[in-house]
């Protein structure tokens, strides 16, 4: 796993750990952070609680992926139209037959290139292909499928597609939050953390046992505590 260094912080892990925990987990701000902070004694700026995101996240990202078993073989992709500084843009996802986040691409096109983008990065972050697409009917996937000579059996409509289709709900709740995303590029660095510990805290409680969410939600932690870990 990547190693996380605390290194000339004035405050102890443990705080930068629970301040990222706290954004990057609910539908919160820096500054809800900062008050939640204060409200248990610790007096620290929104600023800094950004710097620590900036700063820690891309670590502790890395390292919850890494802990993630392998997701399934049934990829589901879809679109959706963000407004970024008052350019419309395209956030592509692809998540799995269980929900789990695979990817996410912020880009200014719907088109076959952006297809191409989502899915060859996908093909080269999972290390394998997939067995099945389930696409809405944006001609663009199945172009880009047949150039990459993927052989998956190709599904397409709009109620197959609910699970990415419902995916998209938390990133618009959080986008209302931020008050819109402020460029491409920071998009791109929010939803890509976010999905991560997303992927790790999404237990599905409506689904499982009381006794069954508690050893569950005991599992995330400790790959929280595994990813966050001083080096």
């Amino acid at each position: 796993m990547r190693p996380v260094s605390y290194a000339r912080h004035q405050f102890p892990p443990e705080i930068i750990r629970r301040a990222v925990w706290l954004y990057l987990r609910f539908t919160l701000s820096y500054r809800d952070v900062e008050e939640l902070l204060a409200e248990r004694g610790i007096d620290v700026s929104y600023e800094t609680v950004r710097r620590w995101v900036l700063k820690c996240g891309p670590a502790f990202a890395h390292n919850l992926r890494r802990l993630r078993p392998r997701p399934s073989d049934h990829w589901h992709l879809d679109e959706m139209a963000v407004s970024i500084q008052g350019r419309r843009m395209y956030l592509w996802r692809a998540v799995d037959s269980e929900g789990e986040s695979l990817d996410v691409v912020v880009q200014s096109r719907r088109d076959k290139a952006a297809a191409l983008v989502l899915m060859r990065k996908l093909l080269k972050k999972q290390g394998f292909a997939p067995s099945v697409l389930v696409t809405d009917k944006l001609p663009s996937y199945g172009a880009a499928q047949r150039e990459l000579g993927l052989s998956a059996r190709h599904e397409q409509g709009l109620r197959k597609n609910n699970r990415a289709e419902n995916s998209h709900q938390v990133v618009r709740r959080r986008e209302r939050k931020m008050q819109g995303f402020k460029s491409p590029g920071s998009a791109q660095r929010f939803l890509s953390l976010h999905s991560a510990v997303y992927n790790t805290f999404n237990l599905q409680r409506h689904l499982i046992s009381r006794r069954t969410l508690r050893l569950v939600r005991a599992g995330a932690v400790n790959h929280w505590d595994r990813a966050t870990a001083a080096s």
